[in-house]
């Protein structure tokens, strides 16, 4: 009786397992949700700038949802990540760093893809407004530093289907 008892309770193992990796598997849309660093959709992004191409991997922000939490709660943002905002139709933006622990070079984009305006080193956690200076239809957020670092300045152009681009 012994040896047909350890067959089904391996049985019983491999198909309680077999459930809860399942049920684990169906819960992971919800799972990444919850997450801090979840967002719709990565993407490439190039600024071309009088030093040359600058290539980022974005996470593309288009919904009311996904432009209110951007990239609050984030501890941390790799060196060329970032996150593009779609304020489509171009209008003038408004910005925040509430609940943003990471300090931000924030871009601001005029509809036919010419940057208008960077706001370097964003003070993590402040209330201030952070105003694109003029009709914007995206703003790229980068860790701060970087458009200095790479000669990223007003009048350079962002290739992005956003504005007509790649």
């Amino acid at each position: 009786m012994t040896s047909v008892g350890i067959p089904k309770l391996r049985v019983f193992k491999t198909a309680a397992s077999r459930l809860l990796m399942l049920a684990c598997l169906a819960m992971l849309p919800l799972l990444a949700t919850l997450q801090p660093g979840h967002s719709a959709e990565f993407q490439p992004l190039e600024i071309i700038t009088k030093s040359g191409v600058q290539v980022f991997s974005v996470e593309y922000a288009k919904t009311d949802d996904e432009r209110a939490k951007g990239l609050m709660f984030r501890k941390e943002l790799a060196e060329g990540a970032g996150m593009l905002f779609d304020f489509s139709p171009e209008q003038p933006v408004a910005m925040w760093m509430k609940n943003t622990y990471v300090s931000l070079d924030m871009i601001f984009i005029a509809g036919d893809g010419r940057i208008i305006r960077i706001a370097e080193n964003t003070v993590p956690e402040s209330l201030a407004t952070i105003a694109s200076g003029g009709p914007a239809k995206g703003v790229l957020e980068v860790v701060a530093g970087t458009a200095k670092k790479l000669g990223i300045r007003p009048g350079d152009r962002v290739a992005h289907p956003l504005f007509g681009g790649k």
